[in-house]
């Protein structure tokens, strides 16, 4: 199947905004609950456990990667159903992620953006978190689950002329 890359980069006073989007036709409560309710992200980015709320750390499993690893991820705010931010560190580096959704007309648009602290490795990055952001498409509307393969390297020169072209 042929996928579009649709990642954009904005460059900020901190650092660069990794932004993907994606509109459901949906009540934002709804989109919510596909984002922050465990058996339901199960369905497209892998389970989580814990006491969720801001300041507290969960562990969430990754079901679509090699050996299905468990990592920590911090809620640093959840404003329910617009606005959710976390953040982990792992062996990749630390990843610091703001989900932000908006309703108007029926319809639900979801901001997906990864603040980063460098732009090296965006062509990995952007490819992986398209992937995840359709899979939670498919896991919405039922349709087959995409494959990682029609993802990765074919975006990577997308993404990686964006650290040279965008502002």
């Amino acid at each position: 199947m042929n996928r579009f890359p649709t990642g954009k980069l904005f460059r900020t006073g901190a650092g660069s905004d990794l932004v993907l989007t994606r509109t459901f036709r949906a009540p934002a409560e709804d989109v919510w609950a596909s984002l922050t309710e465990p058996e339901r992200t199960a369905r497209w980015y892998g389970p989580w456990e814990g006491q969720a709320g801001p300041g507290r750390t969960i562990k969430v499993q990754l079901l679509f990667e090699e050996q299905k690893p468990w990592y920590e991820m911090r809620i640093e705010a959840c404003e329910p159903p617009r606005r959710l931010e976390l953040s982990a560190r792992d062996e990749a580096g630390s990843w610091h992620l703001e989900l932000l959704l908006a309703e108007s007309d029926g319809a639900t648009e979801l901001r997906f953006v990864q603040h980063l602290d460098t732009e090296e490795g965006i062509g990995e990055i952007g490819p992986g978190w398209e992937y995840y952001l359709d899979m939670l498409v498919a896991s919405r509307d039922g349709s087959p689950l995409p494959d990682f393969d029609d993802y990765y390297p074919s975006m990577k020169p997308y993404y990686e002329q964006l650290t040279a072209t965008e502002s």
